[in-house]
């Protein structure tokens, strides 16, 4: 998660024009066209700015709204169990099958993310090539 929210960083700190994205398309190998389709850079780096505060969040105001009256209803429901073992074990694998779902996930972003920053460095390159190069 930490590479996430770094690479998320440095992509808000490095893309100061995300103008110089429109009509430009990914073709660099970090880029997944399966996710991008037709949308070129300036679109998915909007994208990518939307997912920020969803993952910064999470989504505990959502399940906090949805689920606050069943989590008392849980309590008492497992507390009527006696056998909470093969329960716990399936709440065990649905855990670990998330995690590894949103580690997934934030992986394919951190890379978009990346490619993207990378993408962006390069535009500006050609933009002006001679930039902190010594004359």
């Amino acid at each position: 998660m930490e590479q996430y929210f770094s690479a998320t960083q440095k992509m808000e700190q490095e893309v100061m024009f995300p103008s110089l994205l429109r009509g430009v398309f990914p073709q660099e190998e970090g880029a997944d066209p399966a996710t991008g389709g037709n949308t070129d850079l300036y679109e998915r780096y909007q994208l990518l700015k939307a997912i920020k505060p969803v993952v910064e969040k999470g989504l505990a105001s959502v399940t906090d709204q949805s689920h606050g009256d069943t989590d008392a209803d849980a309590d008492a429901a497992s507390d009527d169990n006696d056998s909470e073992d093969p329960v716990d074990a399936q709440l065990e694998r649905r855990l670990s099958h998330h995690l590894s779902g949103l580690q997934q996930v934030l992986s394919l972003l951190t890379r978009d993310t990346n490619a993207l920053t990378r993408r962006y460095s390069q535009i500006l390159e050609q933009i002006s090539p001679t930039e902190g190069q010594p004359s």
